[in-house]
């Protein structure tokens, strides 16, 4: 029986093999249903244009570009085998032996003495041959960065660096290290050393609290004699004045220290294979007996044990890697 719309057509339709036309609407409708059917498929498979990546992945956003690469993973080893040391006087242990002289036996970083038991000896299966010594007494951090390129011909497993005391203990406040410039110096350090031993790893000691020491010794009859002889003016001179000049050039002195171990913070934050101390050293509060008995500033001998203890326990902190 001929289609309806056949019907009303009121030409006859043409005699011959063609075949009718349900059959040529069903053809074209399976092809469009294969074509759709195949875009379906490409688009599940991520290969639409806004569909996922060269690898088939899809992408929850359809987004085309490429996916963010991982953040790089700080890098820690708790157990060197081998340190140098860089800084100044603290680091050379001076005062801690004997008046106005080094004494790096007893060095909280590389000392060889039983009753410090330095860093080295903490850490190191060869404390004596696998460690080096290269801060200088009276040293600030423009120094740093000639020490960290004789430490860095080592190739040492790691650096300690404690160095700024000296840039605020000066005649005066005016001649303090300004902040940018200390800055840019420690940048420095911590560029020579990448430069010549890229996988070093370095432990940055905050900068003790001057005005916590000013505290301890100021009601000493022998530490203000030893202070007048001109050690840390800026923080130290009529340690007994309570002058409104003093508090003022004191605190004045105590914030240039807060923003230098603000500093030290953040430039370390910025090497992958550098940790900070948090704070540790500038915190902690040493009593009478951990300071030097020549001249109640530079940590004695206790001092020194108890800054390879403070060391140790930050060195071997498990922290996050991200």
């Amino acid at each position: 029986m001929p289609d309806s719309h056949e019907a009303a057509n009121t030409r006859p339709s043409r005699p011959g093999p063609h075949r009718p036309r349900r059959s040529r609407t069903a053809a074209i409708c399976a092809f469009v249903l294969v074509t759709v059917a195949g875009l379906v498929l490409a688009v599940a498979c991520g290969g639409a244009p806004d569909g996922g990546d060269r690898d088939g992945a899809q992408r929850a956003d359809g987004s085309t570009r490429p996916p963010a690469k991982p953040s790089p993973r700080r890098v820690w080893d708790r157990s060197p085998a081998s340190l140098a040391a860089v800084g100044d006087s603290i680091t050379r242990g001076f005062d801690a032996c004997s008046l106005l002289s080094d004494c790096t036996r007893v060095s909280w970083a590389t000392g060889q003495a039983d009753d410090v038991d330095s860093l080295a000896r903490r850490l190191l299966s060869d404390p004596k041959g696998k460690s080096w010594n290269y801060a200088v007494s009276g040293a600030v951090v423009a120094d740093l960065p000639q020490q960290m390129r004789k430490a860095a011909a080592k190739e040492p497993d790691m650096v300690t660096v404690m160095s700024g005391a000296n840039d605020a203990c000066r005649p005066t406040v005016e001649q303090m290290t300004g902040v940018a410039d200390f800055r840019s110096d420690f940048r420095e350090s911590l560029h020579v050393l990448r430069s010549a031993s890229p996988s070093t790893q370095v432990y940055v000691s905050s900068v003790p609290d001057l005005k916590r020491l000013w505290q301890q010794g100021r009601t000493n009859p022998l530490g203000q004699r030893v202070w007048g002889l001109g050690i840390c003016q800026s923080m130290l001179k009529d340690p007994q004045s309570m002058e409104a000049a003093d508090k003022q050039r004191r605190q004045q002195v105590h914030d240039r220290v807060v923003a230098y171990n603000t500093v030290l913070e953040q430039e370390c934050a910025k090497d992958l294979r550098c940790r900070y101390d948090d704070g540790a050293v500038f915190d902690y509060r040493f009593t009478p007996a951990e300071l030097s008995d020549w001249d109640w500033f530079h940590p004695s001998k206790e001092g020194q044990r108890r800054l390879a203890e403070l060391a140790y326990q930050e060195i071997t902190e498990k922290r996050p890697t991200g």
